[in-house]
Order: structure tokens, then sequence, then C-alpha cells
């Protein structure tokens, strides 16, 4: 019988033994660590030929040596589940990919343990550049990639230690804010102050656009109370509970409000589906997020529309000027017009720019 032979696998000693070095080296090497064990670069380019010659499998560390870059860029964001978020990652990749890199992303879902652990690992894979979309703490990634002398942006909210681009929250809250009062002037006949609900207080965004909030009623002489400001959190079931708390409480609820993401929406439809609390009819609503399937929910829904080509586009502008200051850029969001109608008409938002 013919018997077939295996071939044998390379090993490290094999390759030690066809180098002239350690096979500790040899590993040093293939695992990345060679400029800790002063291993010369003439000696690490050697053993990557010869292991790459034998059909070794190589650690991607390893592999990177034999190039001056990688072309491995990054990027962590917060959530996957809205639209937003999708859109970012969606435009992040075909821009990575049309510059010739290779994007690499993954999800931290507002954890800043996975945030860290997330920065760690693609800065073991060499990125060439990690974009910290919506961190909890995006000084400390900067500080984790300064160390490894990688660059890093903040996208979507800002940093103290490297160059951020995000949307401009007040304006955007502001007239988003004026549009919702003046179409519960026009429901109801008298304009009356709105509720905020969604987000947390503590980060910068929300902080914006609470403060937008206040100007527009200002601007317009209406006065609006702390209690009118429920920044509970993202998570549906938050403002929902956030919204039974306030109704149980005896307070009565303003007829407008004003929903910080779409997250957020989803719980404040299911309360009022559930509850009874409010006549749909008199309901004014207005959601700082976009997605086309809001206009199904009827209310005519005001929407803003964060305007991610527009701050992608900026995020690239600042790694290809090699830009590593600390700046803040803010990109103007967008907000579909006529929201009543689109329906019936089948046809496509007009989209206006908001300006401070």
């Amino acid at each position: 019988m013919n018997q077939v032979k295996q071939t044998k696998r390379t090993t490290i000693y094999d390759l030690a033994g066809l180098v002239g070095t350690s096979a500790s080296a040899v590993s040093a090497v293939l695992n990345g660590n060679w400029k800790k064990r002063r291993i010369s670069s003439q000696l690490a380019e050697k053993i990557i030929r010869i292991a790459e010659e034998q059909g070794y499998a190589l650690n991607m560390q390893a592999s990177l040596l034999r190039r001056e870059k990688s072309h491995i860029i990054g990027m962590i964001v917060p959530k996957y589940d809205n639209r937003y978020f999708g859109s970012i990652v969606e435009t992040f990749e075909d821009m990575a990919r049309a510059r010739g890199l290779f994007p690499i992303i993954t999800c931290t879902r507002r954890d800043p343990q996975l945030e860290v652990e997330a920065a760690r690992t693609m800065l073991s894979y060499q990125v060439e550049c990690l974009i910290a979309t919506g961190a909890t703490d995006p000084d400390r990634i900067t500080e984790m990639c300064a160390a490894a002398g990688v660059r890093s942006l903040n996208l979507d909210l800002p940093g103290a230690l490297a160059p951020s681009v995000i949307s401009d929250n007040f304006a955007g809250a502001r007239e988003l804010t004026r549009r919702i009062l003046r179409n519960s002037e026009q429901r109801l006949g008298k304009m009356e102050p709105l509720l905020f609900i969604g987000g947390r207080g503590s980060d910068h965004n929300t902080a914006e656009r609470i403060r937008g909030f206040r100007e527009a009623h200002a601007d317009l002489g209406v006065a609006v109370h702390e209690e009118n400001i429920l920044a509970c959190g993202y998570a549906p079931e938050k403002a929902e509970k956030a919204l039974d708390t306030r109704a149980l409480g005896g307070n009565a609820l303003p007829k407008g409000m004003f929903v910080n993401s779409t997250i957020s929406l989803e719980g404040v439809m299911r309360w009022i589906r559930r509850s009874g609390h409010l006549d749909d009819r008199s309901l004014v609503l207005g959601c700082f997020d976009w997605d086309p399937f809001v206009t199904l929910l009827g209310n005519g829904i005001e929407m803003v529309r964060q305007d991610v080509p527009g701050m992608l586009n900026k995020v690239f502008e600042l790694i290809e000027s090699g830009a590593n200051k600390p700046v803040v850029i803010q990109v103007p969001p967008l907000i579909p017009e006529a929201q009543e109608g689109l329906k019936a008409s089948g046809a496509e938002p007009v989209i206006s720019t908001v300006s401070s």
C-alpha cells in the first residue's frame, strides 16, 4: 500500500537553526517583541524572510515588520443599533477603503473597560490611526495611542487631548426646539414648555442639546422648569420608566417633547401607546436623530439628521493634514423640511442646514 507522507511542520527551533540564532530570538520577532529584546532590525528581517520561505504562519505583528505602514485604521463605536452609528460605520468603511486603508471596527457598548480593551487590541495590530467614536473617556484612549506612537481622533464626542469632530449639538437642538414649539402652538393654539427626555446629562452632546433646548424657549419667551428635563439615559426602557415615574408623581405631562435619540424615541412611543396618558392627535414630538421610518409613526415628528459624511470628511482631512492639536470642529446638522405629508406624497424630504 502506498502511504502518504505528512509534511513536517516548521517550528521556531527549525527557524532558529536556519537563521543561526536562538529560538527565543525567533519567538520574540514573530511575536512582535523584538525591539524590547534589542534585536537588530536586520536580524528581525532575516527571521521573517526565512519564516515566510518555510511557510511558517506568521503573527500579524511580525508580518507588519516588512512594511513601513500597516495601512490599517481602527474605529470604536458605542452602538450598532441605530441608523446614526450604523451610517458612521458604513461611511467610514467606504472612505477608508477609497484611500487604500483597511478599516477595523468594533462596538464597545458604552463600556469604558471594553473601550480600553478594544484600543489595546487595535494597537497590537499596529493601526496607523484610531478613531474613538462616542467614547466615554476619549482622553484615556488618546493617552494609550500616544504612548504607542499612534495618532488618534475623536468623533461624535470631544476630548481634550486630540482633534475632535462633532455635530453642532447646540445649534441643532435650538432649531429643533423652536420647530417643536411652533408646531405645538399651531396644533394646540398656544405655546407651552416642552419636555426634554433621553441622554446623559454628564456627556457633552446631551449637555449642549439641553443648552440649545433652554435657549430656544428663552428666544420665544417660554419659561421651562428643571423638572421638564429628564436626562435619564439612552436606553428605551429608561425613557419609558422616566415617563412612568413622572406620571405617577402626579405631574402633568407636556403635550410637546424633545426626544434625544431614536433609541429613546422607541421608549417614548412604547409608553405613549401603553399608558394612554396623551392623545396622539395633540401630541407634538421632535427627535435629535434621524430615521426614515419615524415618518410612519404619524404626528409629523420633526427630526435632526447629523451630517455623517460631512463629519467623516473632516476626520480624514485631519488625518491627511497631519494635524494633531486638540481642536473641536463642529459640523452643522441637517433638518428635513416638510415632515407633514411625506407619507402621502412619497416625496423625499428637503434638507436644510442648521446654522448657529
